[in-house]
């Protein structure tokens, strides 16, 4: 990908972000929802970032990992062990980076 198609890809995820976003704060007022529907929308971050995440840590070239030695695993585990324990999130992601790049950069995994 040369960089002007980078700058425009870049560019064009800014634009629909304030775009979506901005939608919702426009209003001068709140918006009636359901019930229902507001239950669901406290979940959307939580299933967008799985969704994000799940692939890049059990998937390699497109296909499951073979192997449970491997360094993006072990990560995850413990960044899912952390935030059982102390439920945050930025400590989760550190312990989780804490794990994962000794493991990835120091051992080769």
């Amino acid at each position: 990908m040369s960089s002007l198609e980078a700058f425009f890809t870049i560019l064009g995820l800014a634009l629909v972000t304030v775009l979506t976003r901005g939608f919702l704060m426009l209003p001068a007022r709140e918006l009636p929802m359901p019930p229902w529907a507001r239950r669901a929308l406290k979940y959307a971050p939580l299933a967008a970032l799985v969704a994000i995440i799940a692939p890049e840590v059990l998937m390699q070239n497109g296909a499951l990992i073979a192997t449970p030695l491997d360094a993006r695993l072990i990560g995850a585990a413990a960044a899912v062990a952390w935030f059982f324990f102390r439920r945050g999130i930025l400590g989760t992601i550190v312990v989780g980076m804490a794990v994962f790049l000794p493991l990835r950069i120091g051992l080769g995994w």
